[in-house]
């Protein structure tokens, strides 16, 4: 905690800057890093239940701990029933995000494989500002024409940043 300032930063320090603390190995340091991802876990845990999406800020709360405070794009799908509840989150992509280059068929392979009659696409940005890039909107119209096409609905497109979220179906791009 001396070193890092707070339980965030430690949670979001890698294995070799645990290391440089004076007194962590690398056994130390990689129990630290297990038992803060056992924690999100725990966190996100729904008790066997299966969540149900009402609103954006639904996604933005089932997504929120795992997205925060990473340093690359992820974005993933989360394949719904038709009552809105998440059977099963895949994700799709990681590293550095460029929206323009995202293919319906990766968005949709696992949709389709699982048999989803709904799909909700979330990712997050890094800079922790949610607002949607020209490519966020082209994308997201793109897929959405697609998914009309198979006939799987996107319900929306929610971008996660730091401790807020943007709604691509609230702003009426969707």
């Amino acid at each position: 905690m001396e070193h890092f300032g707070d339980l965030v930063a430690v949670a979001d320090a890698s294995v070799v800057e645990l290391k440089q603390v004076n007194g962590v190995g690398i056994a130390t340091a990689e129990i630290i890093k297990v038992a803060f991802e056992l924690s999100r876990r725990l966190t996100q845990g729904t008790n066997g239940t299966k969540p149900r999406i009402y609103s954006p800020k639904d996604v933005y709360e089932l997504l929120r701990e795992e997205m925060r405070g990473l340093k690359q794009e992820l974005l993933k799908v989360l394949l719904c029933d038709t009552k809105n509840q998440v059977e099963h989150v895949e994700t799709v992509f990681v590293g550095s995000l460029n929206c323009s280059v995202i293919h319906p068929r990766e968005i949709f392979k696992a949709a389709i494989r699982q048999s989803a009659a709904s799909i909700i696409i979330a990712h997050n940005h890094p800079s922790g500002d949610p607002q949607p890039s020209k490519e966020d909107i082209h994308a997201t119209k793109q897929l959405r024409k697609a998914g009309e096409h198979i006939q799987i609905p996107i319900l929306d497109h929610v971008i996660i940043g730091d401790g807020s979220y943007v709604s691509l179906k609230e702003e009426g791009i969707l």
